[in-house]
Protein backbone atom coordinates (compact mmCIF):
# COMPACT_ATOMS: atom_id res chain seq x y z
CA UNK A 1 0.00 0.00 0.00
CA UNK A 2 1.37 3.41 -0.95
CA UNK A 3 1.53 6.10 1.70
CA UNK A 4 0.86 9.79 1.07
CA UNK A 5 1.42 12.77 3.36
CA UNK A 6 -0.70 15.87 2.70
CA UNK A 7 -0.06 19.28 4.23
CA UNK A 8 -3.23 21.36 4.28
CA UNK A 9 -5.36 18.20 4.44
CA UNK A 10 -8.32 20.05 5.99
CA UNK A 11 -8.44 22.63 3.18
CA UNK A 12 -10.62 22.30 0.10
CA UNK A 13 -7.99 20.78 -2.20
CA UNK A 14 -6.40 18.71 0.58
CA UNK A 15 -9.71 17.11 1.52
CA UNK A 16 -10.50 16.24 -2.12
CA UNK A 17 -7.01 14.81 -2.59
CA UNK A 18 -7.26 12.74 0.61
CA UNK A 19 -10.58 11.27 -0.53
CA UNK A 20 -9.18 10.53 -4.01
CA UNK A 21 -6.06 8.80 -2.64
CA UNK A 22 -8.09 6.75 -0.14
CA UNK A 23 -10.28 5.55 -3.02
CA UNK A 24 -7.07 4.51 -4.83
CA UNK A 25 -6.07 2.38 -1.82
CA UNK A 26 -3.47 4.70 -0.25
CA UNK A 27 -2.76 5.11 3.43
CA UNK A 28 -3.13 8.86 3.88
CA UNK A 29 -1.50 10.98 6.57
CA UNK A 30 -2.49 14.60 6.89
CA UNK A 31 -0.84 17.48 8.69
CA UNK A 32 -3.14 20.04 10.27
CA UNK A 33 -2.39 23.03 12.44
CA UNK A 34 -3.40 22.80 16.06
CA UNK A 35 -6.32 25.14 16.70
CA UNK A 36 -8.88 25.66 19.44
CA UNK A 37 -11.43 23.83 17.27
CA UNK A 38 -10.73 20.51 15.57
CA UNK A 39 -11.67 22.06 12.18
CA UNK A 40 -12.05 18.86 10.17
CA UNK A 41 -15.49 19.38 8.62
CA UNK A 42 -14.12 18.89 5.10
CA UNK A 43 -12.71 15.45 5.97
CA UNK A 44 -15.19 14.24 8.62
CA UNK A 45 -16.80 11.84 6.13
CA UNK A 46 -13.47 10.01 5.55
CA UNK A 47 -11.88 10.41 8.99
CA UNK A 48 -11.90 7.37 11.29
CA UNK A 49 -10.86 6.86 14.88
CA UNK A 50 -7.05 6.77 14.75
CA UNK A 51 -7.06 3.86 17.21
CA UNK A 52 -9.02 1.66 14.80
CA UNK A 53 -6.86 -0.96 13.12
CA UNK A 54 -8.32 -0.22 9.70
CA UNK A 55 -8.00 3.58 9.78
CA UNK A 56 -6.39 4.68 6.52
CA UNK A 57 -6.47 8.43 7.24
CA UNK A 58 -4.32 9.60 10.11
CA UNK A 59 -3.93 13.19 11.22
CA UNK A 60 -0.80 14.73 12.69
CA UNK A 61 -0.59 18.11 14.34
CA UNK A 62 2.04 20.21 12.65
CA UNK A 63 2.85 23.53 11.07
CA UNK A 64 4.96 24.43 8.06
CA UNK A 65 6.83 26.85 10.32
CA UNK A 66 8.10 24.04 12.61
CA UNK A 67 11.14 22.28 11.14
CA UNK A 68 11.68 19.68 13.85
CA UNK A 69 8.04 18.57 13.92
CA UNK A 70 7.84 18.32 10.13
CA UNK A 71 11.02 16.25 10.06
CA UNK A 72 9.70 13.99 12.84
CA UNK A 73 6.38 13.42 11.02
CA UNK A 74 8.11 12.63 7.72
CA UNK A 75 10.54 10.32 9.50
CA UNK A 76 7.69 8.42 11.18
CA UNK A 77 5.42 8.24 8.13
CA UNK A 78 8.15 7.56 5.49
CA UNK A 79 5.72 8.60 2.73
CA UNK A 80 5.98 7.52 -0.88
CA UNK A 81 4.47 10.89 -1.85
CA UNK A 82 4.23 14.30 -0.17
CA UNK A 83 1.65 16.81 -1.37
CA UNK A 84 2.33 20.32 -0.10
CA UNK A 85 -1.06 22.02 -0.18
CA UNK A 86 -0.64 23.87 3.11
CA UNK A 87 -0.24 27.63 2.93
CA UNK A 88 -1.31 31.01 4.17
CA UNK A 89 -3.34 31.40 0.99
CA UNK A 90 -5.13 34.73 1.35
CA UNK A 91 -3.66 37.44 -0.87
CA UNK A 92 -5.05 40.28 1.25
CA UNK A 93 -3.73 38.71 4.46
CA UNK A 94 -0.29 38.44 2.85
CA UNK A 95 -0.07 42.24 2.78
CA UNK A 96 -1.01 42.37 6.48
CA UNK A 97 1.30 39.49 7.50
CA UNK A 98 4.03 39.28 4.85
CA UNK A 99 6.65 37.71 7.13
CA UNK A 100 4.29 34.95 8.29
CA UNK A 101 3.24 34.32 4.69
CA UNK A 102 6.88 34.00 3.58
CA UNK A 103 7.73 31.76 6.53
CA UNK A 104 4.89 29.31 5.88
CA UNK A 105 4.52 29.39 2.09
CA UNK A 106 8.15 29.84 1.01
CA UNK A 107 10.36 28.59 3.82
CA UNK A 108 7.80 25.92 4.77
CA UNK A 109 8.38 24.36 1.37
CA UNK A 110 12.13 24.50 1.92
CA UNK A 111 11.65 22.80 5.31
CA UNK A 112 9.82 19.89 3.66
CA UNK A 113 12.45 19.54 0.93
CA UNK A 114 15.26 19.67 3.49
CA UNK A 115 13.53 17.03 5.63
CA UNK A 116 13.32 14.74 2.59
CA UNK A 117 17.03 15.34 1.89
CA UNK A 118 18.10 15.05 5.54
CA UNK A 119 16.23 11.75 5.96
CA UNK A 120 17.70 10.34 2.73
CA UNK A 121 14.30 9.99 1.05
CA UNK A 122 15.15 11.74 -2.24
CA UNK A 123 14.98 8.49 -4.25
CA UNK A 124 11.87 7.07 -2.58
CA UNK A 125 9.60 10.05 -1.85
CA UNK A 126 7.94 12.06 -4.60
CA UNK A 127 7.15 15.71 -3.82
CA UNK A 128 4.28 17.77 -5.24
CA UNK A 129 4.28 21.54 -4.69
CA UNK A 130 0.91 23.23 -5.18
CA UNK A 131 1.07 26.56 -6.93
CA UNK A 132 -1.19 29.42 -7.97
CA UNK A 133 -2.09 31.60 -10.91
CA UNK A 134 -1.04 34.51 -8.67
CA UNK A 135 2.52 33.84 -9.92
CA UNK A 136 1.52 35.56 -13.16
CA UNK A 137 0.08 38.57 -11.32
CA UNK A 138 0.22 41.38 -13.84
CA UNK A 139 -0.80 39.27 -16.82
CA UNK A 140 1.49 39.67 -19.81
CA UNK A 141 -0.55 37.47 -22.17
CA UNK A 142 -3.88 35.66 -22.34
CA UNK A 143 -4.08 32.76 -22.01
CA UNK A 144 -1.01 31.96 -19.93
CA UNK A 145 1.27 29.12 -21.03
CA UNK A 146 4.34 27.41 -19.58
CA UNK A 147 6.43 30.17 -21.17
CA UNK A 148 4.44 33.12 -19.80
CA UNK A 149 6.78 35.15 -17.56
CA UNK A 150 6.03 35.40 -13.86
CA UNK A 151 5.11 38.82 -12.47
CA UNK A 152 3.95 38.35 -8.86
CA UNK A 153 2.14 41.28 -7.27
CA UNK A 154 1.68 40.28 -3.63
CA UNK A 155 3.71 38.81 -0.77
CA UNK A 156 1.66 35.61 -1.22
CA UNK A 157 2.58 35.35 -4.90
CA UNK A 158 6.27 36.06 -4.21
CA UNK A 159 6.32 33.38 -1.47
CA UNK A 160 4.70 30.85 -3.81
CA UNK A 161 7.22 31.78 -6.50
CA UNK A 162 10.05 31.00 -4.09
CA UNK A 163 8.35 27.67 -3.31
CA UNK A 164 8.14 26.93 -7.04
CA UNK A 165 11.79 27.75 -7.74
CA UNK A 166 13.21 26.02 -4.65
CA UNK A 167 11.30 22.88 -5.65
CA UNK A 168 12.78 23.11 -9.16
CA UNK A 169 16.23 23.63 -7.60
CA UNK A 170 15.96 20.55 -5.39
CA UNK A 171 14.60 18.46 -8.26
CA UNK A 172 17.50 19.34 -10.54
Amino acid sequence: MKTALITGVTGQDGSYLAEFLLEKGYAVHGIKRRASSFNTQRIDHIYEDPHANHAHLKLHYGDLSDTSNLTRIISEVRPDEIYNLGAQSHVAVSFEAPEYTADVDAIGTLRLLEAIRFLGLEKTTRFYQASTSELYGLVQEVPQTETTPFHPRSPYAVAKMYAYWITVNYRE
